[in-house]
């Protein structure tokens, strides 16, 4: 394929798989933080918005936003980093008993090729300009692999007339061949839906030549450690670190982008309370950084390691948001059928004189019943030694709601790994009206395990 004969068919086709493409329900699993989930309410909004995050097919998510009149228009901000057609297959890289394991994050191996490729990411593009407001900008973030045809895709899609910039995002780290100069840089093709978009304009250091003072009339000087500058409307050429192995932000997870890019972008086209998308949200940066800048989000990934990747990083920096699974294969298959088992303590203590009781929930072994088919034998046997000699090390969040209802996990308490380790231990006082406790535990792979168990077991066992 390389041909704009090509690209009209791709458009084609992909207008045809949208309206084939059947809208599903999804149900919420999860909610985190309910009066955190909310985003700060602007002055001019209607209502506030919960933070959602989806696990499922993105393009039946999309449809069925898109069906619904309500969701039509409202998206300020989309960002998304799909699979750049790298042809490459992408490990996460997990820190387990003080060893590196890979684990299967995504797969950029497409068997009808390039026409496959272009027609998959151009019939969600469709959809998504159903959901991009007015006012909104969506960012395509790709590199030199596919971005000259999604450049005349997004014009068809978009408009000529309504493309706003090509970014790009240049870097230190990456390769560099005998036979090319080193490809150091991303592309990120920037659209509207109309001339109304918002932007906010953003500033940036320009150092005077040789860094000695200008001393131009009506014009402010800044001095730093390099020398003399001045602020300037900012480029479209980014100089942002890649997300270092020693970083702070890191997650392990393949292709991670750095939270200073996403940071820039919220930042110029969206104001708190705005909701902002991520339909390809891999390791979370974008639903991360949306909740810390106190605008709403909707995220969504196919890939249990992601999600449970972005539900801990979110967890971990006080974020509320609700988890919605695609019914009914990802229920069963990814959620509540575990590829793991964990051995869970329950105990349940009253105090003398009081309708009131102590609970204390202490994690035990665990047991890893199916490793990734794809995962290399190095990083199994790092597996399977945790297992018999320090299995907590498996582990990466758990949570426990007291009050479970039989269908959302709604957690008290949750518990993420850190520099310092994880807690394994719970306690906390509970009434006369606990029914019934769940513990939701995620391992290092994105597997999940649920525990419930009714109160009155839990006295009668400890009795």
């Amino acid at each position: 394929m390389g041909t704009l004969k090509d690209l009209t068919k791709v458009i084609e086709q992909a207008q045809r798989q949208v309206a084939n493409t059947g809208s599903v329900e999804f149900t919420m699993l999860e909610e985190v933080n309910p009066m955190k989930s909310r985003s700060v309410r602007r002055a001019d909004a209607e209502e506030c918005v919960d933070n959602k995050m989806y696990y499922g097919d993105n393009i039946r998510l999309l449809k069925s936003l898109a069906e619904r009149e309500e969701n039509r228009g409202k998206l300020k901000l989309i960002y998304i980093d799909p699979p750049f057609f790298s042809e490459a297959r992408y490990d996460a890289v997990i820190r387990v008993s003080g060893s590196n394991i890979r684990h299967p994050a995504y797969d950029d191996k497409w068997q009808q090729g390039l026409y496959g490729y272009l027609r998959q990411l151009t019939a969600r593009l469709i959809l998504m300009r159903e959901l991009l407001a007015d006012d909104g900008l969506i960012w395509l973030h790709l590199d030199w692999h596919v971005v000259h045809y999604a450049r005349i895709i997004m014009d068809e899609l978009f408009g000529e007339k309504n493309f706003v910039n090509e970014i790009i995002w240049t870097y230190k780290s990456g390769g560099s061949g005998r036979r090319r100069f080193a490809r150091k840089h991303d592309n990120i093709l920037v659209y509207s839906k109309t001339k109304h978009y918002t932007f906010n304009v953003l500033k940036e250091k320009s150092y005077n030549r040789q860094f000695k003072p200008y001393r131009f009339k009506g014009v402010k000087e800044y001095r730093d450690e390099l020398g003399w500058y001045t602020m300037v409307n900012m480029k479209d050429v980014w100089h942002i670190d890649m997300v270092g192995r020693t970083s702070a932000e890191r997650t392990g997870y393949a292709t991670q982008k750095p939270e200073q890019l996403l940071e820039r972008i919220v930042e110029c086209c969206t104001e708190p309370g705005d909701l902002c998308a991520d339909f390809f949200c891999g390791s979370g940066t974008l639903p991360a950084v949306a909740a810390r800048m106190g605008r709403s989000f909707i995220a969504c990934d196919r890939g249990r390691l992601a999600v449970e990747s972005t539900i801990g990083r979110l967890c971990a920096q006080g974020a509320g948001f609700r988890v919605y699974v695609e019914e009914p294969e990802h229920r069963t298959e990814g959620i509540r059928k575990s590829r793991f088992e964990a051995e869970v303590h329950m105990s349940m203590e009253g105090f003398p004189g009081s309708d009131k009781s102590l609970v204390t929930i202490r994690l035990g072994s665990v047991r890893e019943h199916r490793l990734p088919p794809g995962m290399e034998e190095k990083s199994r046997t790092v597996i399977r030694k945790a297992v018999r000699n320090s299995p907590l090390d498996l582990i990466e969040a758990w949570s426990v709601d007291f009050d479970y209802d039989g269908r959302v996990h709604r957690p008290s308490a949750v518990f993420v790994r850190n520099k310092k380790g994880l807690e394994d231990v719970c306690r906390q006082i509970v009434g006369p009206d606990c029914r019934r406790i769940c513990v939701k535990i995620a391992d290092v792979m994105g597997n999940v395990f649920y525990v419930d168990r009714p109160c009155t077991q839990i006295r009668s066992d400890a009795q």
